[in-house]
C-alpha cells in the first residue's frame, strides 16, 4: 500500500474508528422562514478564487468535495433568499485524477483516503478504488457560477494563457477544462457571467507554495514582473494589489455587490503543524542503540562549534526524551572553511574535516519555533541515497557513507523540508501586506469583507464547536482538513460558508441562514489503495 510513514505523528488505529463515525443532523434550516438578500442581489451568484474555492480536498479535485464546495453550499442557502442556480465546472468521477487526450497527467493523481497500513496504524494513501475518467480536452461549455482555478495565484486571475492547452505546463489544466477559449482568462470569464453578487478569495498560493516546499522559493517582494517569478516564489504585494485592485473593478462593473476574503495563516494548517521538531524517540530501540555512537562522533564538531563561537549549533540526542531533528538553516552564517581548519587542529584527517565542515557549516538541530513539512516524515531517519552516493564517489566505504547519510540526523535536513523562523517572517510579511490591500479594497468599493485568517485561526487555537462535536485542525481526526493537510474537508468548508455568510449577512442587511456543519462529512476511509 502506497501511504505516508506516520510514525511520528501520533495517529493510533483508533483514530480510524473515530473518524469513520460521521454524525448525520437535519438541516436545521426552518424553511416556513422569511429569508432576505437585504441589500444584495443573489439571483446570479458567482464564485472566483483558486482550490478553495473550487473544493478541492484530499489532494485532488473529485465530484463529491466538489458538490460540497463552500460557494455550492453558500448557493444552497442563498436559494432561500431569492438565489438562483449556482453551476459548477464538475469533474466526472470521485478518482480525482486527469487525464489530457486519455493520458494520466503527471502531478495530477488521484485523491488521498485513510486506510489502514499492514502494520495496523492509518495514514493517507492514494485511492485506487476508481480509475479517473476527467480529460481535460473534453471542455466544459455553457453558463457557469464556479471559478475556481486550484493552483492559481493573484496574477494568473488576469493570464491570458493559462487556460491554452499548447501553453502547458504553464497553463492550468484545470481552467483548461472550462477556459471559453484559448485566450480567455479566468477574471474576464468570471465577469463575463455577469454576477449579480460575488465572493473573490485569492492570494493564499502567493505565498502557500512558498511555505509548502519549505521555502525554496525566492521572495519576491520589489519584482514587479511575475512572468519571471518561480512556481514556489512569494509574489510581490504591489503585484498582488494591482492584480487584486483589476479584479475588483471587472467584477463590480455592472453594479454587482459581493465579498472580499482574506488569507489565513498558512502556517498554522495541519501540513505544517503535525509533524513534531523532536520526532527521534529514545524509546524507539533501533535509534537508541545508536545514540551513545552518535553523541561520541557529534562531541569532537561540538568542541569545534564552542571554539568558533556558536555552541548553540552543537548537536546532542538525548537518552531520556525524543530529541529534534538535524537541519541545516540557511539563515545561519557558512562557517564550512572556518569549521574544517578547527577540525585538522584538533587531529581530524584533511578529508575528513572538509567533509565535516561542508556537512555541518550550517546546520542545527530543530527547536520548536521551526516547522517541519507534513511530507518530512517521508524522509526523516532515511537514507539520503543522493548524499550516500556522493560520499562513496569521494572514496568512502559504503558503510561509512551510510552513517553519515541519515537524513535529520547524520544529515541535516535540506531546506525543502523545514520552514524556519526566517521563512516564517517572509510569509507573514507577505500576508499582512495582502490583507491590508482586501481589507481596503473591501472598503473603497463597499464591499463585504471576510476576515477568514480570524475565523479560521480559532479552528487552530481550541476549535470551533458544532452541534455534534468540535472542528479543529488536528490531522485527520480534527475534522476540519483534508488529508492533503491544506485544504478542508466537506465540514470545513461548511465552517468556511459560515463565516462568510455572517460576513455579508453583516454587510448587506440580509439573514441568509447558516448551515449545520455536522452535516456534512469529514475525512474519508478506504481499503481501495495500493
Amino acid at each position: 500500500m502506497k501511504k505516508f510513514n506516520l510514525k511520528y505523528i501520533g495517529l493510533f488505529i483508533a483514530a480510524a474508528a473515530v473518524v469513520s463515525c460521521e454524525v448525520e443532523f437535519d438541516n436545521p434550516i426552518d424553511e416556513a422562514g422569511v429569508y432576505t438578500s437585504g441589500e444584495a442581489d443573489f439571483s446570479n451568484y458567482v464564485s472566483v478564487g483558486n482550490s478553495l474555492t473550487s473544493g478541492y480536498a484530499d489532494g485532488a479535485l473529485y465530484l463529491d468535495a466538489q458538490l460540497k464546495s463552500f460557494p455550492a453550499i453558500m448557493a444552497g442557502q442563498m436559494e432561500l433568499a431569492g438565489g438562483g442556480e449556482f453551476i459548477q465546472p464538475l469533474v466526472n468521477d470521485n478518482a480525482g485524477g486527469l487525464l489530457a487526450g486519455g493520458v494520466p497527467i503527471p502531478g495530477f493523481g488521484n485523491r488521498f483516503v485513510l486506510a489502514i497500513g499492514p502494520d495496523g496504524s492509518p495514514g493517507p494513501a492514494v485511492y485506487t478504488g476508481e480509475a479517473p475518467t476527467t480529460d481535460i480536452t473534453n471542455t466544459v461549455t455553457g453558463k457557469l457560477n464556479n471559478y475556481g482555478v486550484p493552483g492559481a495565484k493573484s496574477f494568473h486571475l488576469g493570464a491570458d494563457t493559462y487556460g491554452n492547452i499548447a501553453a502547458l505546463p504553464n497553463a492550468n489544466p484545470y481552467y483548461i477544462r472550462f477556459a471559453s477559449s484559448p485566450s480567455a482568462t479566468i477574471i474576464g470569464d468570471a465577469a463575463a457571467a455577469n454576477p449579480s453578487f460575488f465572493t473573490l478569495w485569492i492570494g493564499n498560493n502567493d505565498i502557500l507554495s512558498f511555505a509548502t516546499s519549505g521555502g525554496i522559493g525566492v521572495d519576491q517582494t520589489g519584482n514587479f514582473d511575475p512572468t519571471s517569478y518561480g512556481s514556489n516564489d512569494i509574489t510581490d504585494p504591489n503585484v498582488f494589489a494591482g492584480a487584486v485592485s483589476q479584479y475588483v473593478t471587472a467584477l463590480t462593473a455592472n453594479g454587482a455587490k459581493g465579498a472580499l476574503v482574506n488569507i489565513p495563516d498558512v502556517t498554522s494548517i495541519p501540513f505544517f503543524t503535525t509533524v513534531p521538531f523532536a520526532p527521534l524517540s529514545p524509546a524507539n530501540p533501533d535509534f537508541a542503540a545508536q545514540i551513545p555512537a552518535l553523541n561520541a562522533q557529534f562531541g569532537a564538531l561540538n568542541q569545534a562549534f564552542a571554539f568558533l563561537g556558536v555552541p548553540e549549533r552543537s548537536i546532542t540526542f538525548s537518552t531520556t526524551a525524543a530529541s529534534a531533528v538535524v537541519i541545516k538553516d540557511e539563515s545561519l552564517t557558512d562557517i564550512s572553511a572556518q569549521l574544517t581548519q578547527v577540525l585538522i587542529g584538533g587531529g581530524f584527517p584533511a578529508q575528513q574535516a572538509a567533509l565535516f565542515g561542508q556537512q555541518y557549516g550550517q546546520a542545527r538541530q530543530a527547536t520548536e519555533d521551526d516547522l517541519l513539512v507534513f511530507t518530512s516524515q517521508t524522509v526523516i531517519a532515511q537514507l539520503n541515497s543522493t548524499r550516500f552516493q556522493e560520499l562513496v564517489a569521494l572514496g568512502l566505504d559504503q558503510a561509512t557513507a551510510g552513517q553519515l547519510s541519515v537524513n535529520g540526523i547524520t544529515f541535516p535536513l535540506e531546506d525543502q523540508w523545514v520552514l524556519t523562523p526566517e521563512e516564517q517572517t517572509a510569509i507573514s510579511t507577505a500576508q499582512t501586506a495582502y490583507n491590508s490591500t482586501l481589507e481596503a479594497l473591501a472598503a473603497a468599493n463597499d464591499l463585504a469583507f471576510v476576515d477568514a485568517r480570524t475565523a479560521l485561526s480559532q479552528v487552530a487555537n481550541g476549535g470551533v464547536s458544532f452541534n455534534g462535536g468540535v472542528l479543529t485542525s488536528t490531522y485527520a481526526t480534527g475534522g476540519a482538513f483534508s488529508l492533503d493537510g491544506v485544504h478542508p474537508t466537506p465540514r470545513g468548508y461548511a465552517l468556511t460558508a459560515n463565516f462568510i455568510i455572517d460576513a455579508i449577512n453583516a454587510k448587506y442587511d440580509a439573514n441568509v441562514p447558516k448551515v449545520n456543519i455536522g452535516a456534512y462529512r469529514s475525512i474519508q476511509t478506504s481499503d481501495s489503495v495500493n
